[in-house]
């Protein structure tokens, strides 16, 4: 199979009451007393623009809720007076932006710290390599190609080439078994739909094949190049492609050189228009197998199909969504999967098809979390998280441990793309202050070397990451990483950033980026802390920080924080909180709940009204983990701490500033525009409350360098404005001195 890590669904499908709440009320450690009162306050000379209210009541299980902002929930693309007030907002934060003078020197550093070349982990097919490549500062990712490890590299894609401003992005590809295609999806804008085409490798034409509508999909190529499947949902209404549900997805088999219309419907339940699926085809061309899923909890149905029998049709192989069953790949008619059935932190079994019903045991659960494996060269290879981190073993086909490979340290490995047929594969290193190293690596022998290196204008012995652990409010140790030049030390003055996601089983690792090094090297302490709501510790650790139990994230964030003042790495006054999506809803409820805790809080792309998240494009499969306002209990729970209706007025809040884009189709840009109209008008000359609105850039994937780097030079220096952080000498002119 294609990729190693299993995680299907989240990253891919992955916003008033007055009721005091127990986590709201001051705190008594004197470290945070101290720091909060040598706030330096600067009142805001800000004007925002009048918005406009409504006289807009809800009803939710007899309790009135007011909604006086709902009418910017309005799509951009459909409403003037949502695009006016669209740019009065960043008429208003540009102006703000352009005033501070540390974000000129940010975003020359950042340019200086980017243009160094990317490479992804290269796949074999057919005897061919794959791989995406940037030279630095490139809008997109190009497709490269080479014959063998030694061949001249040639380009196959070049996404830049298809827009003048770098929106229109390739979002996946996947090569046919005989490397005579490739299947490509195109996204435009930053839209989660997709438009997938077919390269012919050879000649480097795309051919007229084109398919309309795909989202939330794979693209999984049969064994003889004929054709591929995939997923897609029916062509929305002209006004509703951007807000409404998704639903009615059904899977479809695509034959090359032939047009949509004539696509074979494989797989799907009219009866159940809120399944969803994920198709794939086992290496050996034999078996189809369809992943049924419902939203982001990795419980799965599984469905199966003989490709070689003749008039065979898919048949269900696992009932009911009770599971986490995701598919490693297959050895003859046994299939291979990862389950957490008995086992919360995850094993490996086999079901053979023709024996459905009798599971065998290939790895045992351990202490650690299994998050995927691969079938490689006649191994398994494992990828575990202990304490959030990566680790790595090899076992023989029949599930009996061999070795681990050993890694270099605190670090995130990805990759392990291969065949059961070949023992060669790579994979790729990273941490916060190690850039992407990728090995080659024998699984028979173990025997690997350095493939490539990235080579990124800065010296990583001058950076330490640390991982320390803390309580939070209920007595539960949280893990935390702590990442700084080395010639800091704790002393309560450093400005810092503390950033969390908290959700969906996603888990927060240490990985390598640009964006964090700028941060790094201007001064600034990064920290990440593990939550609850994550997968670090497995679906305990993930259910603990769902639904009724969603406090819990945020009291482990609100904790971190305090351990940040109390062991002086930082104080109140100087500490930032930054999360996007998921991690957006966490910043909103965190600076509501503690808004003395902190100097800043950048809500990125943010669930910020509780209430109605299930109501637009994906946001129904986000139930599985907040829950949803047509439940009364768990209305009760949002409404609790809900960004956007938990605003008070007069509050002290931190300097805020929300980003958000006009095109995101994953969380609507209504949540953004509401949290920060309440903002605003709840304390209209506190510190700043802005919202940056960028343009054609959806929910954060398939977004341009140039875009990036202007988004990061803003929030950077936004942070640095308010948590009074002084740049080092000459810093964005040249490297600085000590980094």
């Amino acid at each position: 199979m294609k990729r190693l890590p299993l995680v299907l669904l989240s990253a891919a499908i992955v916003g008033c009451s007055d009721a005091p709440d127990s986590s709201s009320s001051q705190s008594a450690d004197p470290a945070i007393a101290e720091s909060a009162a040598t706030v330096n306050e600067v009142n805001s000379t800000l004007s925002y623009p009048e918005t406009a209210k409504v006289d807009h009541v809800d009803t939710y299980h007899g309790q009135q809720v007011a909604d006086a902002y709902r009418w910017l929930e309005d799509d951009v693309r459909e409403s003037e007076e949502v695009a006016q007030w669209v740019d009065e907002q960043n008429a208003v934060t540009f102006s703000y932006l352009e005033g501070i003078a540390e974000r000129g020197p940010i975003a020359e550093r950042l340019t200086q710290l980017w243009d160094y070349e990317r490479f992804s982990t290269p796949e074999r097919k057919a005897g061919k390599y794959f791989f995406t490549y940037n030279d630095g500062l490139s809008n997109q990712r190009q497709v490269m190609m080479q014959d063998g490890l030694t061949g001249e590299p040639r380009v196959l894609i070049d996404p830049n080439e298809w827009s003048e401003d770098g929106t229109v992005a390739l979002a996946d590809y996947e090569v046919s078994p005989s490397a005579r295609y490739l299947a490509l999806a195109i996204q435009d804008g930053g839209s989660d739909w997709r438009t997938l085409k077919v390269l012919d490798i050879a000649t480097g034409k795309t051919l007229e094949d084109e398919v309309s509508w795909a989202k939330f999909t794979p693209m999984a190529w049969a064994s003889d190049d004929s054709g591929f499947y995939y997923s897609r949902y029916p062509a929305p209404d002209e006004d509703g492609a951007f807000q409404d549900l998704n639903l009615n997805q059904q899977v479809y088999f695509h034959r090359v050189g032939t047009p949509q219309s004539e696509d074979e419907l494989v797989y799907g339940n009219p009866d159940n228009p809120d399944w969803g699926y994920f198709a794939s085809v086992t290496d050996d061309g034999r078996y189809l197998v369809i992943t049924i899923w419902q939203g982001t909890d990795s419980r799965y149905q599984i469905a199966w199909q003989d490709l070689t029998a003749a008039d065979s049709s898919p048949a269900m192989l696992i009932e009911g969504f009770n599971h986490d069953y995701s598919l490693v790949g297959n050895v003859g008619s046994r299939l291979i999967f990862r389950t957490d059935r008995d086992a919360p932190n995850g094993r490996l079994i086999a079901i053979d098809v023709s024996q459905p019903n009798d599971e065998q045991p290939l790895v045992a659960e351990r202490e650690d979390v299994l998050q995927g494996a691969a079938l490689i060269g006649g191994r398994i290879i494992t990828s575990y998280l202990k304490d959030a981190r990566s680790q790595i073993r090899i076992h023989q086909e029949d599930g009996a441990f061999d070795r681990e490979l050993n890694l270099p340290g605190i670090g995130t490995v990805s990759g392990f793309s291969g065949t059961p047929d070949n023992s060669e594969t790579f994979y790729t290193y990273s941490s916060f202050n190690i850039p992407p190293t990728t090995y080659r690596y024998d699984v028979r022998t173990g025997e690997q070397e350095t493939f490539r290196q990235a080579d990124v204008d800065f010296a990583p012995e001058d950076y330490i990451v640390r991982q320390v652990f803390y309580q939070s409010k209920d007595g539960t140790r949280v893990p935390m990483f702590i990442s700084h030049r080395k010639d800091l030390a704790p002393g309560g003055q450093h400005p810092t950033m503390l950033y969390g996601y908290g959700g969906f089983n996603s888990s927060q690792r240490p990985s390598f980026s640009v964006t964090r090094l700028a941060w790094m090297e201007m001064g600034g302490i990064y920290a990440v802390a593990n939550i609850r709501g994550g997968g670090e510790y497995g679906q305990e650790w993930h259910k603990a920080g769902t639904k009724l139990n969603k406090q819990n994230v945020f009291d482990d964030f609100i904790a971190a924080a305090e351990y940040l003042i109390a062991e002086r790495w930082t104080s109140a006054p100087q500490l930032a909180v930054f999360g996007g999506s998921n991690g957006g809803l966490l910043v909103g409820a965190v600076v509501n709940q503690r808004p003395e805790l902190f100097g800043a809080a950048i809500p990125a792309v943010g669930v910020m009204d509780m209430l109605r998240f299930h109501k637009f494009t994906a946001g129904r499969f986000w139930v599985d983990d907040y829950g949803s306002s047509d439940n009364p209990e768990e209305f009760a729970a949002l409404l609790k701490y809900s960004p956007y209706h938990n605003i008070k007025e007069g509050v002290d809040y931190p300097a805020i500033m929300v980003t958000t884009a006009d095109t995101d189709d994953r969380v609507v840009p209504g949540h953004s525009f509401k949290y920060a109209a309440r903002l605003q008008a709840a304390n209209p000359n506190g510190k700043p409350a802005l919202i940056r609105i960028e343009s054609r850039a959806g929910h954060g994937a398939g977004k341009p360098t140039d875009k990036t780097i202007a988004e990061y030079a803003d929030r950077w220096g936004f942070l640095a404005e308010h948590l009074n952080m002084t740049l080092p000498e000459g810093y964005g002119q040249a490297t600085p001195a000590g980094t």
